[in-house]
């Protein structure tokens, strides 16, 4: 049936699971995947996470995401937000074509990434798998960091996640900043950014993460970049192509 609503969409690798999902989508690097909500080993949200965390060079983009349940309940809010699509099973035409559009569409919008103006962009692609999580964990929504441990000088300190500016990565350490001190954690934001509320902190690059009620304006440099100025603090964080999107319209 996809191939009858898409017929120049080519399969490069089918997954037996989830965590070959994952691996198959780091080989092949393609444009478009499809998830069931649940597959063995990991579920199609988990995958998606993985996926998300994915290494990807600045030129590059994630990968769109369309996730098929037999759960009408599962595809609701989360999914009519517009991150990502949803396809019920069995999977009928109708639908399938409505979602080949939406693709397409998103896909072309690749093509002009740097283009001004435009719908506003959706929220970001961790906030709709936090969402989509809470909704299919018997436990309600997740429980986010309130407070973060981090090294002062040669001591130790407790800082407010709600101050907290924005998080730089490296290979080793996190800095944690905020309007009036630096920190660092040995936590990768890998692992940070799942224990962060996604409605605040956004990531604009793979090694940053940023408090978008801190966000002062996005600008552009003699290259084209999308460059982020934050209120209480002189430092400017670059915004890689892949999270572009999270700027359209501004």
């Amino acid at each position: 049936r996809l191939a009858d609503v898409w017929p120049a969409l080519q399969i490069v690798a089918e997954a037996k699971n989830g965590l070959e999902a994952g691996e198959l989508v780091q080989q092949h690097r393609p444009e478009l995947v499809f998830l069931d909500i649940r597959m063995p080993g990991l579920t199609g949200v988990d995958a998606a996470r993985q996926i998300a965390q994915m290494d990807i060079a600045d030129d590059e983009q994630l990968p769109e995401i369309v996730f098929i349940t037999a759960y009408d309940q599962y595809a609701v809010e989360a999914f009519e937000q517009g991150v990502c699509d949803y396809v019920l099973k069995p999977a009928e035409r109708e639908r399938l074509q409505v979602t080949a559009e939406r693709i397409r569409a998103r896909l072309a919008l690749r093509d002009a990434p740097d283009a001004e103006g435009g719908a506003s962009a959706p929220p970001p692609f961790q906030q709709m798998l936090h969402k989509l999580a809470a909704q299919l964990s018997p436990g309600g929504a997740p429980r986010y960091l309130d407070w973060i441990q981090a090294s002062v000088g040669q001591g130790i300190q407790m800082i407010a996640v709600a101050e907290v500016l924005f998080f730089i990565s490296d290979e080793k350490y996190t800095r944690v900043q905020t309007a009036t001190l630096e920190a660092l954690i040995r936590k990768p934001i890998k692992e940070l950014i799942d224990e962060l509320d996604p409605a605040v902190f956004w990531q604009i690059h793979r090694s940053t993460l940023v408090n978008v009620k801190a966000i002062a304006g996005i600008t552009r440099d003699f290259r084209g970049r999308q460059i982020v100025s934050v209120r209480g603090h002189n430092e400017k964080l670059e915004v890689s192509r892949s999270y572009t999107h999270l700027f359209k319209g501004m």
